[in-house]
Parts: C-alpha cells; structure tokens; sequence
C-alpha cells in the first residue's frame, strides 16, 4: 500500500514538473515572438527613409537566411506560413510596388542614392496565423 501510494506521488511529481517546463517554454516562445516582431514594427510609422527601408530589407532578407526560406523561380521569397518576411515598398511616382528582392537585386547602394531622402510610411503590416510573427511590411512612399 505504502509503495504504490508513494508510486503515484511520484508519478504526480513528475507529471507537475513535466507541465511547469511545458508552459515556461510556452511563455518562453512568446516572449521571443513578441521581442521579434518589435524589432520589425518599430517601422511602424509614417516618418520613415530610405536607408530605413533598406536596413529593414536587410533584416528580412537575413530573417529568411537563417530559416531557410525558399525562393520561386524568379528569386522571390516564398511564405512558409510561420517565419518568412516579405517586404513591399509603393513608389508614388510611378504607382508601382516593388518587392524587397527587387530592391536588392537593383542594389541598396543604389536606392538609398535615389530614395535616401524620401520619406516612406508603412500602411500595413501583417502576421502568420500559426506563430503570430510579422510576415510582410507594406510601405508608401510619401509625396516626391
């Protein structure tokens, strides 16, 4: 009686730690979702240049690196649903959108030359609906 009382508050004790460490890994994960995505929305805003479009590009460009993120056929990031980041940027001149691996095939050098001291605003940005990280930024730029 003695054994089998203390084979259950045992196998008690390890069911208890066993979910304490799943939910400090939960919390864990969206903490590090939440520090992530502050990263990126900080471009949240209507004041923006273009050295901050292409450093933003930059970090998307690394953030899809480092997860492996497939790209089409024509060299254009694919959404995996979970980490991949696309960027857009709208010229006002020409109403045309541009993808980020448009950018940076043209060159940063090349855009902050031409749109360093244009003014951009982000109007949307959005998330994966299974890890809740930021999956595209949309900028504007403003009146040229």
């Amino acid at each position: 009686m003695k054994k089998t009382l203390a084979l259950i508050c045992i196998l008690l004790l390890i069911l208890v730690v066993i979910i304490a460490i799943n939910f400090k890994n939960i919390e864990k994960e969206k903490n590090e979702i939440v520090k992530f995505n502050l990263t990126y929305e900080e471009y949240n805003t209507d004041n923006l240049n273009g050295l901050d479009i292409t450093t933003l590009i930059n970090k998307a460009i690394n953030n899809n690196e480092k997860y492996s993120i497939s790209k089409n056929e024509h060299g254009y990031y694919v959404d995996d649903g979970m980490n991949s980041i696309k960027i857009y940027v709208t010229m006002n001149m020409n109403d045309k959108t541009y993808e980020m691996e448009r950018i940076n095939s043209v060159g940063m050098n090349s855009f902050i030359e031409y749109f360093g001291d244009v003014k951009f605003e982000c109007t949307d940005v959005k998330y994966h609906e299974k890890t809740g990280r930021i999956s595209e930024l949309i900028f504007k730029s403003q009146d040229q």
